[in-house]
């Protein structure tokens, strides 16, 4: 196979969400080094402000709280009216809050439950019809290593990756035809992450211990680079349109 075949990124405009900080904002460096466009997704005002005037005119930001319906149809108006249209959805928006089930605050599941499940379905929902009318598309769903080992007080999260996971096997099904791709990446620990960054110390610690006791952290292995990550995301979609990735697991060697 030439490499002529493989897809270029060039003025294609990827959606990223969760692209403030960490992994999101990876990714959107990575896009914008191979000629990509890159709207910003974030709830996060500021940050995301900041992020978007740092990677220069190909990026700009649009303030969306993906767990309302109503602000991501705005955001998607107002990204295609910016540039035009929306060739690649990168799901990468995630938040967990460290919970037993029984002793679940009911704000802070709903919050966990729409930000990372239903969320994703109304980026993808919007989503689907501006590809269609650009000729296909990729949609990435970013998903966990705890699909298959739930960490303790995140079981809720694993419960909505693991959900994601079922959602791409069906969109693919109901997208056949249309040539729009739908991928799952299911990373490893990261290196850079602001998962946990507002979690009570006190629960942070308890965590902790359990993780190190039980051993979760040997069987996840080292944590792996983001850049590292982001590079996957843009060489799976660069894959000639032939091919798809229906899963990748990506950990440090």
């Amino acid at each position: 196979m030439s490499r002529q075949e493989f897809q270029r990124i060039e003025g294609k405009v990827a959606v990223v969400t969760g692209a403030s900080r960490g992994l999101g904002l990876r990714i959107c460096e990575a896009f914008i080094r191979e000629g990509g466009k890159v709207a910003l997704i974030s709830r996060s005002a500021g940050p995301l402000q900041s992020a978007a005037a740092e990677l220069g005119p190909a990026a700009k930001a649009f303030v969306t709280d993906i767990s309302d319906p109503a602000a991501v149809r705005r955001s998607m108006r107002a990204i295609v009216e910016h540039f035009g249209s929306v060739d690649v959805l990168v799901n990468n928006a995630a938040l967990g809050h460290l919970q037993r089930v029984e002793e679940a605050d009911d704000a802070l599941l709903q919050l966990e439950v729409n930000t990372n499940l239903l969320g994703p379905i109304y980026c993808i929902r919007s989503a689907i019809p501006l590809m269609r009318a650009r000729g296909g598309g990729d949609i990435v769903n970013i998903t966990s290593e705890s699909v298959r080992l739930p960490y303790p007080f995140l079981t809720v999260y694993a419960a909505a990756k693991s959900a994601i996971e079922t959602l791409s096997v069906g969109l693919r099904a109901e997208l056949r035809g249309e040539n729009i791709r739908v991928s799952v990446l299911r990373s490893g620990r990261l290196a850079e992450s602001g998962f946990n960054r507002d979690w009570p110390e006190e629960r942070r610690a308890e965590y902790r211990a359990i993780v190190q006791k039980e051993g979760y952290y040997a069987l996840s292995g080292e944590p792996i680079s983001p850049e590292i990550t982001a590079q996957a995301i843009v060489d799976l979609v660069c894959l000639p349109r032939a091919a798809r990735v229906d899963l990748l697991e990506l950990r440090a060697s």
